[in-house]
C-alpha cells in the first residue's frame, strides 16, 4: 500500500540513520578521550575497578615521594656515620701510637680532641628536613618510620606499610640528655684472661683468671722479687684497675697471688718468706670502665690514670667502633631495602597503568576502522531516505493529466 500520511520507508530509513548517529557519536567520543569505558553507564564494572586503581595509583605515587624523602634521611645519617667510623679508626691509631715509649702524648692528645670535635660536628651537621639521626634524647627509644607501601588487601582494606629505625643506644651517636650514645656511654672492658692448670690437695683442675701486663705493674708502682710483685699505695682512679696487692707470674703471665699456707694448692713461688699460689677467686677477668671517644666523657691520655690504661682505653674504643660498624651496617641495608622498593614501587605503578589501560582504553585501530565504517553506513542511510522521500513524490505522477 502506498500511502501520503504514512511513508513507512522513510521511517525505516530515517531509525537506521539515528542508529547510525549514536553509533558514530560513541566512537568519537572513543577517539577523543581514548578510553573505550569513559562513564560507569559505559561498563559500570570495568569503569568502578579502573576508578579504584586509579586512585591506588595515586597512593602510590605518595608512597614513592616519602620513600624519596626517608631515603634522604637513611642517606643523610649513614653519611654520618660512616664518616664517624673513618673519624673512631683514627682515634684508635693515635691511642696505639701513644703506646710507645718516649712518645709527645700531649700532642697526640691535640690530634686527639680534633678528632674529637669532628665527631660532634658530624652528629650535629647529619641533618635532613629537620630529623637527625645521629643524636637523639635516649631518655626513651625512639622509632622513625619512613613509608615502604601502600596496601590493598582482598577485602578492600588499606594500610601503609613503614620501614622503622630505633633510635638507641646502639645506634645513635650521641645522647642529648645523658650518656648512651656510642660515642658518650662507658663501655665495660675486661682485662686480658688467662686459663691455667692450678694443683689443688693432688687434684688440677684449670682456672681463667686476669693476666696483667709486667707494664702496667710497673706504672702501679710494683716492686719486684723475682717472680713475684707487690703493689701499695696505688690510688685507683674512677673507674680503673685496683693493682694493689700481690702478683705472681706463672707461665710467663703475671697473676693474683695467694699465700698458699692453709689453702692445700701447689706453690708456684717461693720468695723465701711466703709461698705463693695462683689467686683463684678471682672468677675470670674484672671489667674495668673505660670511656669512649666523645664530647661529655672525654678521653684524655695525659691524664696518669689513663696513659698507664691505654691498653684497656683502645680496647673501649674498639667497642665502640664495632657497635659503629653494625650501626652502618643497619643504615646500610635499610638504604637498600628503600632502593629496592622505589624500584618495585615504580614497577607496580607502570603494571597498573597498564591493566588499567587493557581494561578501559579504546584501540585506537579498531575506533578508526568502525568511524570509517559508519561514515560510509551514514551516507547510504542518508542516500535511502532520499530515496524513501523521492518515492512519496512520484504518487503526483498519478494524478497528472
Amino acid at each position: 500500500m502506498t500511502s501520503i500520511l504514512t511513508n513507512v520507508a522513510a521511517m525505516a530509513a530515517l531509525q537506521t540513520l539515528r542508529g547510525i548517529d549514536s553509533n558514530m557519536e560513541e566512537t568519537q567520543a572513543r577517539i577523543s578521550s581514548g578510553l573505550r569505558v569513559g562513564t560507569a553507564s559505559d561498563n559500570a564494572a570495568y569503569w568502578s575497578i579502573a576508578t579504584t586503581m586509579r586512585s591506588d595509583n595515586m597512593a602510590l605515587s605518595a608512597v614513592q615521594d616519602a620513600l624519596g624523602l626517608g631515603a634522604a634521611k637513611v642517606d643523610t645519617a649513614y653519611a654520618g656515620m660512616e664518616n664517624a667510623v673513618e673519624v673512631v679508626k683514627e682515634i684508635r691509631a693515635k691511642l696505639v701510637a701513644a703506646t710507645e715509649d718516649g712518645v709527645d702524648k700531649a700532642k697526640i692528645q691535640e690530634e686527639i680532641e680534633q678528632l674529637k670535635q669532628q665527631l660532634t660536628s658530624i652528629a650535629t651537621a647529619a641533618s635532613f628536613s629537620g630529623e637527625n639521626w645521629l643524636q637523639a634524647d635516649l631518655t626513651t627509644p625512639v622509632t622513625k618510620s619512613v613509608v615502604g607501601s601502600f596496601v590493598r588487601d582482598s577485602s578492600g582494606v588499606v594500610s601503609v606499610k613503614t620501614i622503622d629505625y630505633v633510635l638507641d643506644g646502639n645506634s645513635v651517636l650521641f645522647d642529648t640528655v645523658g650518656d648512651a650514645g656510642i660515642l658518650d656511654k662507658i663501655y665495660n672492658v675486661s682485662q686480658a684472661s688467662v686459663t691455667l692448670p692450678v694443683n689443688v690437695n693432688g687434684t688440677t683442675t684449670e682456672y681463667t683468671v686476669a693476666a696483667y701486663a709486667v707494664d702496667e705493674l710497673i706504672a702501679a708502682g710494683a716492686t719486684f722479687d723475682g717472680d713475684s710483685a707487690n703493689v701499695t699505695g696505688y690510688t685507683v682512679p674512677a673507674g680503673g684497675i685496683d693493682y694493689n696487692g700481690n702478683f705472681v707470674k706463672v707461665e710467663g703471665t703475671w697473676v693474683r697471688a695467694i699465700d698458699v699456707a692453709a689453702t692445700g694448692q701447689e706453690v708456684v713461688y717461693d720468695d723465701g718468706t711466703t709461698k705463693w699460689g695462683v689467686d683463684t677467686t678471682v672468677a675470670g677477668a674484672p671489667a674495668i670502665n673505660v670511656v669512649a671517644p666523645a664530647s661529655i666523657e672525654n678521653i684524655d691520655i695525659t691524664n696518669a690514670a689513663q696513659a698507664a690504661n691505654l691498653d684497656a682505653l683502645i680496647r673501649g674504643v674498639d667497642e665502640a667502633l664495632e657497635d659503629l660498624i653494625s650501626a652502618t651496617s643497619a643504615l646500610g641495608s635499610i638504604s637498600m631495602r628503600i632502593g629496592m622498593q622505589e624500584e618495585f614501587v615504580s614497577k607496580l605503578t607502570d603494571s597498573i597503568d597498564s591493566g588499567i589501560g587493557r581494561l578501559v582504553d579504546a584501540d585506537m585501530n579498531e575506533e578508526s576502522t568502525r568511524l570509517k565504517a559508519l561514515q560510509t553506513q551514514q551516507q547510504l542511510a542518508i542516500q535511502s531516505l532520499s530515496i524513501a522521500n523521492t518515492n512519496s513524490e512520484n504518487i503526483l505522477q498519478l494524478f497528472r493529466q
